[in-house]
């Protein structure tokens, strides 16, 4: 009975709990990273982000997120770029660059 047992928890651990441990460690680091907050950093250091990489994914509160570019571009082709503005530790409305905005998706 106890060889049945132990097949059947190892049959169970190897098809389900096995690959769900493999995905929380895959994941957990992923959820862990934070992006940079502009609430917290000057108006220039938020702006330098975007114009070091062309491109950056940043925090804008607890909840919100979004990509900012230095140029057209980095967004995708059907894509335009609209200009952006953050609030930050010194600048309510600070200039970062621009988001890719899809000019047809109004449309829809």
């Amino acid at each position: 009975m106890r060889k049945i047992l132990r097949a059947a928890c190892r049959k169970t651990f190897s098809k389900t709990l096995g690959p769900m441990a493999i995905l929380a460690a895959v994941l957990v680091p992923a959820v862990a990273m934070a992006l940079p907050n502009t609430t917290q950093m000057t108006c220039r250091q938020a702006a330098t982000i975007v114009r070091a990489g062309g491109s950056a994914v940043l925090a804008t509160s607890a909840n919100t997120y979004d990509r900012y570019v230095i140029s057209r571009a980095f967004c995708p082709a059907d894509q335009i770029n609209d200009p952006a503005w953050v609030p930050t530790r010194d600048n309510p409305r600070c200039f970062v660059g621009y988001t890719c905005y899809d000019p047809t998706r109004d449309l829809r």
